[in-house]
């Protein structure tokens, strides 16, 4: 018997267990700190200096580049390595997902990466840690060394558009899986969050695992509020075995 395709949809929330603060949840950076927006948003950090400033030491303090995956991630990882066909979309910037052991071609990462920096004049890229290290040696806007452009992390700020090829490779997974679980996601930033109703709308069976509503909890199939450290595996092994 074949076995379906899974679509694993991931958020924020599949990294808290590691020690990343979500965005938008109960706890989340921007509602702690609303100002913390402008720091990932294109048009304030490219226009002022103390912006970027201050985006390089939150970009230390998250620590994403230390962060190790949880059992949320190993859990994707395991059912891939099980036999049953998996791609992740993931809004998720840190990598994760790849160093639980997820091919690097069948993760998806819509919104970049924050392992890496990328200039905005040359677009050369290189190491975070290597950014960070330079910040944490005395640069506290570090230029690309390259060209002296701008740098910043390869991650898709608000104000940018999401990489077409990655977006178009990420829908064509959405409307032809066969089960679709979104996870640890408010499902509120678009365009990523509308391959969940594309999904549905293309008859894949919709899981939604996230402690708090969201705007396509109708569409779903089944919606799960539990911790996502314990149900998302428990969810995955039962569709290991089961197929649904």
């Amino acid at each position: 018997m074949r076995k379906p395709l899974v679509a694993v949809f991931t958020g924020a929330g599949v990294s808290t267990d590691s020690g990343i603060a979500d965005y938008r949840g109960p706890q989340g950076l921007w509602r702690r700190e609303p100002e913390a927006e402008k720091l990932v948003t294109y048009e304030y950090y490219m226009a002022d200096p103390e912006i970027r400033r201050r985006s390089w030491l939150m970009r230390a303090e998250i620590g994403a580049l230390g962060a190790r995956p949880n059992a949320a991630h190993r859990a994707v990882a395991g059912l891939e390595r099980a036999g049953t066909p998996v791609r992740v979309l993931t809004q998720n910037v840190d990598g994760l997902h790849q160093r639980a052991g997820m091919p690097e071609r069948k993760v998806f990462e819509l919104h970049g990466t924050a392992r890496s920096v990328v200039c905005t004049a040359c677009y050369a890229r290189s190491g975070m840690d290597r950014a960070l290290a330079r910040v944490a040696a005395g640069e506290p806007d570090p230029a690309c060394l390259a060209c002296g452009g701008i740098l910043k992390a390869a991650t898709v700020m608000f104000g940018q558009r999401l990489d077409p090829v990655v977006l178009g490779r990420a829908t064509a997974v959405a409307k032809g899986c066969q089960i679709f679980v979104a996870v640890g996601s408010t499902l509120q930033v678009q365009p990523a969050a509308s391959l969940v109703g594309m999904a549905a709308e293309d008859g894949a069976r919709l899981i939604i695992v996230n402690a708090e509503e969201t705007p396509y909890d109708a569409l779903a199939d089944e919606v799960v509020r539990e911790p996502i450290g314990t149900s998302l595996p428990a969810l995955l092994t039962r569709i290991a075995e089961r197929g649904a």
